[in-house]
Formats: structure tokens, sequence, C-alpha cells
């Protein structure tokens, strides 16, 4: 068998897989156990030197243009999973043809919105799922991406400070232009609400929802969308006596997480009114400035929780006057990581170490409020690993076997 391997970083092991095997039948000790979603094509998730990948069984022509669409989504910062490489020229132990292969990197502690569901969600927390998967489509959108199949199916969710960051996981059908028009764009938001409604319906009848109304969830996906993106790109008219409206503007862009890299104002002829619109936006703004100060690079709403235990850590010891850099080291040496290291190595494994901390963050603010006092996070944490974290489900956790349904129990998110 001569194989053929496009890859963006070859890795030699790939060639000791079982490329000659149809992907279905792989042997149950090549295969890590996490839990899939719903595809069209034979997905699996296979042990590679030391890591996990997923391997998707698809046509060489398909897999070729969406591993390359996928490195130029990368490119642009557009929160996707990492393409590794292209297996083709893949025939069985008869000499019969076999589909290629896309082989992209695992994103850790992501889960399907199926195995997020099994978990009993409540109604508040499958609306953050919509929410999240409203800020990548208009990220997706900014970026001249038309993705031609939105659905929960096709995006990975990672937890993010008590809500989600989505992640697109199928460029298949997807298009890269310079610029979207708005049919285009109403034409992905048409296709997300037919696929958002039949897949909450499926759950349904699985007995998987908590009373939310599947229309009604995917139509919160295409108010949400218009929402955000008026915010981002509406075209904004004031008084020259109003001038506060500029800073005003930014400031809302912050708060959603992002940031103004370049804005149009123009004033009229007489200089008494003042248009803005944003030029180009870009996400992270939270996570761009705690990785500059401590080097964490993590999601964009957990950055924002850390910033603000930042601050409060300045407070707390009157360092408001000091260099922010050495106050964040500090911080960072002093209480997060201590945190984060003292969870016992066989508990790491349950979320993130940003999620975590976050966590921790919010059981000691619900012990202080039972307790009418502060609580120290040293002592948040010690109850908060020995009665809330080991009930938690392992989002990292390789088992060794594979399965179509991995069974998730958990707590209610």
């Amino acid at each position: 068998m001569a194989l053929d391997i496009t890859a963006a970083r070859p890795d030699p092991a790939l060639l000791d897989l079982p490329w000659q095997t149809p992907l279905e039948d792989w042997p149950a000790d090549r295969l890590a156990a996490l839990p899939r979603g719903i595809s069209r094509h034979i997905v699996r998730f296979v042990k590679l030197s030391g890591r996990v990948v997923a391997v998707k069984e698809i046509k060489a022509e398909l897999a070729l243009r969406e591993f390359h669409m996928l490195r130029n989504l990368q490119r642009l910062g557009m929160p996707c999973v990492e393409p590794l490489a292209v297996v083709q020229g893949r025939v069985d132990e008869q000499g019969r043809p076999l589909d290629a292969c896309l082989v992209t990197r695992h994103l850790q502690f992501s889960l399907p919105y199926r195995a997020l569901y099994s978990q009993t969600l409540r109604p508040d927390t499958a609306t953050r799922l919509i929410d999240a998967l409203a800020v990548l489509l208009v990220r997706l959108h900014l970026a001249g991406f038309w993705w031609g199949d939105v659905s929960l199916s096709n995006t990975l969710f990672v937890r993010d400070a008590g809500s989600f960051a989505a992640y697109l996981v199928d460029a298949e059908t997807g298009e890269l232009r310079e610029r979207l028009s708005d049919g285009q764009r109403e034409h992905d938001l048409d296709i997300a609400r037919i696929n958002i409604a039949g897949e909450l319906f499926d759950l349904e009848a699985g007995e998987l929802l908590s009373g939310e109304d599947p229309i009604e969830t995917s139509d919160r996906l295409i108010t949400r969308y218009h929402e955000l993106w008026a915010e981002l790109t509406e075209v904004e008219q004031f008084t020259h006596s109003e001038r506060w409206r500029v800073d005003d503007r930014i400031r809302r862009l912050n708060e959603i997480g992002f940031d103004i890299d370049e804005l149009a104002i123009v004033t009229d002829f007489t200089g008494t009114t003042i248009t803005i619109q944003p030029k180009v936006v870009d996400a992270g703004h939270h996570s761009r400035r705690l990785i500059r100060l401590t080097g964490l690079d993590v999601e964009e709403n957990q950055a924002r929780r850390l910033l603000n235990d930042l601050d409060s850590y300045r407070a707390a010891t009157d360092r408001q006057g000091e260099d922010e850099e050495q106050v964040a080291h500090d911080w960072l040496a002093r209480i997060y990581e201590p945190i984060t290291r003292a969870v016992p190595p066989q508990l790491r494994g349950k979320l993130q170490p940003a999620e975590l901390f976050h966590e921790i963050l919010e059981h000691r603010w619900y012990m202080a409020e039972v307790a009418g006092h502060d609580v120290r996070i040293e002592d948040a944490l010690v109850d908060y690993v020995a009665n809330v974290l080991p009930a938690k489900p392992d989002e990292k956790a390789v088992l060794g076997t594979d399965t179509a349904e991995l069974p998730i129990l958990a707590e209610p998110s």
C-alpha cells in the first residue's frame, strides 16, 4: 500500500495506524473513548504519540478541501479544530480502495452537544450553547466564511466560566470569501434554524430536553446573531457634544469580548454631527490581555473572570499604584498556580485548570453567602475538591474503548 500523506507537521507515528482496515473496524486498542457527535461520515478518536486525534473517513477531494479550509481558518484566528493530515492511497488487504482520512487534533475538554444534553441541562444552560454558537457564527461571517451546514452537530463546546465557547468542527461545505453578502449570511441563518430545530426535536424524542421549545431555541440563535452583528457593525450617529459615545461604543464591544482594530469616524461639513462605524473588530479582548500579563491562554469568559480576581487581589494587597505586570506575576505565583496545582492529580482531568479556578471562586462565593463572612480561597478549594469535583464528569478522560454514545453522569450544569 503506497500511502500519500499531506500533513501540516508530519508525525511518523501516522504510518503505524492500520490504514489498510476500514475505519469502522479499527481495533479497540487503537481507540480512545470520547463522546462523539452525529456525523454523516465514520469518525473515530485514536491514540497517537501520546495525544488523541480525530480520524474521519471521507472522499479524498473533500478531505483535502476541508484540510486546507481549516488551515486557512486557523490562520485567521477562527475557533476551529486543528487539521493535522490527510491520508490517501488506502487499500484493504484484498487490494480494494478505501476512502481517504482527514486527521484533526482532538480539542481537549470539548464535548458535542448530545453529550452535554445527556447531563440533563437546565434550559438556561441550553440557551448558553445557542449563544456560544451565535458568537461563533458572527466571527466566521466577519472573516468571510460561509459555513453552509450550521448545526449543533458540527460544533464542539468548551466550558468557559459558566458559559460555553463554540468551535467549528466540520468545514466540509464551507467557502471562504473576501466578504459575505447579507443574502449569504441569511442563507446560513436559515440553514441554522432548520438544523438546530431538527436536532432539538430529536433530543425531545429521546426525552433529553428539559422543557425548552425546539423552535423557540433555534429562533434564539437568529435573534442573538442579529443583536451581536448590529453591535459589531452598525453605524452610529451623534452630535459633536456627545463625543463620549465613541469611547462608550468601544467599551461595549470590549465587554462582549471584542477589540476595535479600525474605527471609521466621519463628521459632516459643519462638524456638528459625528458618524462612527467599526471597520475591523477582533475577538479575544480579555484573553489577549490575560496572556500578555500572565502567559495564560484560556477562553474569553475565563480570562474575564481571572482578570477580575487579579483586580481583587490587587485591591486587597493595596497595590493599585504598582506595575500591572508585576502584580499579575505575583497573583499567578501566589494564588492561581498554588490553587490549581493543589487539585489531586486524579481529579485534574475533570475540567481545564482555568475552569477549575473559576468554579472554586464560585464555590467560595456560595460558602461565604452561607457563612455570612468572607471565606479563604484555600478553604473553598478543600471543600470543593471534597464535595463537588468528584461528582463531575471527566471531560479529558481516555477510557481505552470506543463507543458512539458515551454516557455522562453528572449533576445538572
